[in-house]
């Protein structure tokens, strides 16, 4: 139930702010076993609607009063409220199967059993008819996957596996064709007779999908203009004075009421009368009353004639079971898992989603054909000699500025491009944010691996570096320290500003800064600037490349003493957990509709 529901938006303009009523005073309920259908052109509410009564919308300019069977909003209700989104937010590369498994090992109770688990998605997939695609991956829009239906059906899916009292759905039926759209109305359908409670918005329903509704709540520019069952809302309207001239679909009618457009509309007498007095507002060009007019009396029309008698029926208390009491009550906020179980399941997850990835052809050629033309530049170097040395110096400067850069560019992508996801899992409890950040980050470890080893098997013996079994395995281990440093600067940055152009702009600037201080270009570095080199991760990886490769030959090169390399080790080893603990604390302090 809900009463009296407001919603403002602050919008700051250059000189003044000023406040926008996105809703006014929408009152309504939905009981078990019902669909209420939202309804209004673009811009009425729905949405906003939706995610105030749905619990994904806190705002401190919304005011009213929400209740659950008689209960306020609580953290432990996101495992009894399913939300499906409007746009279909999942990973492209897994398939149905796995997509739901996934949900199904997370989000369900930690007193069933993993089998138990996977055989409730199982139930899922043939209960929404996915069974003929359940192999078949997702896709996106560069991979070929299941249909739009399909997709929809999946989403559905993802909230329907913890069997949730409530599901609340955005725009289900946006982008399908009608007989599509029946089918998972349809499915809505099923889903309420079985005692859920379903609310859903819809934009233009056809007449058969328009039957299918219980309830109807019909929104105009924030305004109720009506709320009860749907199959009475044309009388209502005929009652007031508005009714089709020609056959029409009473969606499509309502929605040309809720624009304020009255053509082939019968025009309510207390309209004529208002036009004939010359009180209105100007006409439009073809005689009928302007849309803010109509707006206003329908408005006067629904508050006059039935919204008070629709707050006296809210206010009267539903007779509900202490079993249907309980599905909303909960002691304690619970995870269907136990952080290890999350970390595992998320971990193997991060890996199916991104092997495709880092392993795509056009990254492998581009390693690869990198490695070749270094080997064939510096082809079967010496470093018998103080020019040869230099040469090879200059070969070792750019393998950890290249596997400085490529990293970094990798890493920012990370988190602004799963932030849908992350924002739309982390709402219903799926697991918690330090499980998803420590296999996020560990996920990609043994995939990052690959191709510097490839790359390092190409470089190292073509261009004739040193030919130990030790020095080949510190180099490697070099390289894999400089690309888990650099790549903790990029989810830093890119958790920090969540906005890729702003995260590329900033990577731009450090990493070229970082490089230029990392010991190759400038000797000399003035000693109020000198401290940069030190939180380059380039300066530090080419020190120890340099250690790795001539320890043995020359105590320094090029002005750069050789050590001990342990200050080197100990600041890249710094500058991978500092720089990712930044992220997760970014993260943290991040605005997720938790």
């Amino acid at each position: 139930m809900f009463s009296d529901v407001a919603y403002k938006v602050v919008i700051k303009g250059m000189t003044k702010t000023e406040e926008k009523d996105i809703l006014k005073g929408i009152s309504g309920a939905v009981n078990p076993g019902e669909v209420l259908a939202l309804m209004g052109p673009s811009g009425s509410g729905k949405t906003s609607l939706l995610n105030l009564i749905g619990g994904r919308l806190s705002h401190p300019t919304s005011c009213g009063t929400i209740s659950y069977n008689e209960q306020p909003y609580s953290k432990c209700l996101k495992s009894r409220i399913g939300f499906v989104t409007q746009d279909d937010v999942l990973s492209p590369h897994l398939t149905v199967k796995e997509t739901l498994t996934y949900a199904a090992r997370l989000k369900l109770p930690k007193t069933l059993t993993r089998e138990q688990k996977e055989k409730r998605a199982l139930d899922v997939i043939y209960e929404l008819g996915l069974e003929r695609c359940q192999d078949t991956m997702i896709g996106g829009s560069f991979i070929r996957g299941v249909s739009g239906g399909e997709r929809k059906r999946v989403c559905v899916g993802n909230e329907i596996i913890i069997n949730p009292s409530l599901l609340f759905l955005d725009e289900p039926t946006s982008g399908l064709d009608s007989t599509t759209a029946l089918k998972i109305v349809q499915m809505l359908h099923d889903i309420a007779e079985a005692g859920k409670t379903v609310v859903t918005t819809i934009h233009q329903p056809s007449s058969r999908l328009f039957h299918k509704f219980d309830k109807l709540i019909l929104l105009g520019k924030g305004n109720l203009l009506y709320f009860g069952k749907a199959s009475e809302a044309m009388d209502y309207f005929q009652l007031i004075g508005c009714s089709p001239l020609i056959a029409m679909n009473p969606a499509e009618f309502l929605l040309d009421l809720a624009n304020g457009n009255l053509n082939d509309v019968s025009v309510p007498s207390e309209l004529e009368d208002k036009l004939l007095i010359g009180n209105a507002e100007p006409e439009t060009r073809n005689g009928k009353p302007s849309p803010a007019v109509v707006q206003e009396y329908l408005v006067e029309s629904y508050e006059t004639r039935v919204a008070e008698i629709e707050k006296k029926r809210l206010m009267i208390p539903t007779p509900l079971d202490e079993e249907i009491k309980a599905k909303v009550t909960c002691p304690k906020r619970e995870w269907g898992a136990s952080w290890c179980e999350q970390y595992s399941i998320l971990f193997w997850r991060g890996i199916k989603e991104r092997k495709h990835d880092y392993f795509s052809w056009l990254r492998i050629t581009q390693v690869l054909s990198t490695a070749i033309i270094l080997g064939l530049l510096w082809w079967q170097s010496h470093a018998n000699n103080l020019k040869g040395l230099q040469d090879q110096a200059g070969l070792l400067f750019f393998i950890a500025v290249f596997w400085g850069f490529f990293p970094v560019f990798t890493a920012i992508f990370t988190f602004p491009q799963e932030r849908a996801m992350l924002t739309k899992e982390r709402a219903t409890d799926m697991y918690r944010l330090s499980a998803y950040f420590v296999a996020r980050i560990t996920s990609d470890l043994p995939l990052d691996l690959v191709l510097p080893v490839l790359f390092l098997l190409v470089v190292y013996f073509m261009a004739g570096l040193r030919l130990s079994t030790g020095p080949f395995f510190l180099t490697i281990l070099t390289v894999f320290l400089c690309i888990v440093a650099a790549q903790g600067l990029g989810l830093a940055i890119g958790a920090t500003l969540m906005d890729l152009k702003r995260a590329t702009t900033l990577a731009s600037v450090t990493v070229m800064t970082f490089m230029l201080a990392g010991g190759f270009f400038v000797k000399r570095v003035p000693i109020f600037i000198s401290w940069i080199r030190y939180l380059s991760f380039n300066y530090h990886t080419y020190k120890l490349l340099l250690k790795v490769q001539y320890d043995h030959i020359t105590p320094s090169i090029n002005g750069i003493r050789i050590d001990s390399g342990l200050t080197e080790v100990v600041a890249l080893v710094a500058m991978v957990f500092g720089y990712r603990l930044l992220a997760y604390l970014s993260l943290r302090r991040m605005k997720l509709q938790a």
